[in-house]
């Protein structure tokens, strides 16, 4: 029965690394429909979601078996119950690059006011939390952990340039006004990838240390 416990344990691991790696996708590819105006790509996004749903309640399904069967220590229980906030966050996180692609489309039909250099960084940014935050997890690591937390203060720099950016774009031309609120919602959802990214390495640190991050 425990070689049963443990060998679920592990497929847990795996399926955290392959929705980690399904909302990676996601956002790599939200962004380079968002930057090449590639409305194809774009559609491709919003399909994509549902992967990362139907990961997410396999993940669920899953935790909630191993909390069912067996009677897990201290050190698993954190383990199993992180494990369920972080797919929550995980899949909010590919709802947002399916809005990001929502929004390509109707973007798609003008060129950009302004290049997209610092949204870019953005999405590069978020990415690497992302991964950081599922690596920190899978490995036990809660320094790595405190480091994505730390990077989500970059994200947050590079939200207010372009915000501070795309607000003199409309003082300058109120007819930038439009796509100017479209890209600022673009940026929004990229600094709440952030956002989720930090949640998921406050979850981490718990399952290690039994403490919330801050606390």
């Amino acid at each position: 029965m425990r070689e049963k416990y443990v060998r679920q344990l592990k497929q847990l691991n795996t399926l955290l690394i392959q929705m980690g790696q399904l909302v990676e996708k996601a956002i790599e590819m939200a962004t380079s429909a968002l930057i090449q105006q590639d409305t194809g790509q774009a559609e491709k996004v919003v399909a994509f979601d549902q992967n990362i749903d139907e990961m997410e309640k396999e993940i669920e399904q899953l935790c909630l078996k191993l909390l069912r069967c067996q009677q897990p220590v201290a050190g698993d229980l954190r383990f199993i119950s992180a494990a369920l906030k972080m797919v929550t966050d995980l899949e909010r996180i590919g709802d947002q690059a399916a809005d990001i692609s929502e929004l390509t489309l109707t973007l798609s039909q003008n060129s950009y006011i302004k290049n997209l250099d610092h949204i870019e960084q953005m999405a590069v940014e978020t990415t690497d939390m992302v991964i950081k935050s599922i690596e920190a997890y899978i490995e036990n690591d809660a320094p790595k952990a405190r480091k994505v937390i730390a990077q989500d203060d970059v994200v947050d720099a590079l939200f207010m340039e372009t915000k501070r950016e795309l607000v003199n774009l409309i003082h300058e031309d109120i007819n930038n006004g439009e796509q100017a609120s479209d890209l600022l919602m673009v940026a929004k959802y990229f600094e709440r990838i952030g956002d989720h990214a930090t949640n998921i390495a406050e979850w981490v640190i718990f399952s290690i240390t039994g403490e919330m991050f801050g606390e």
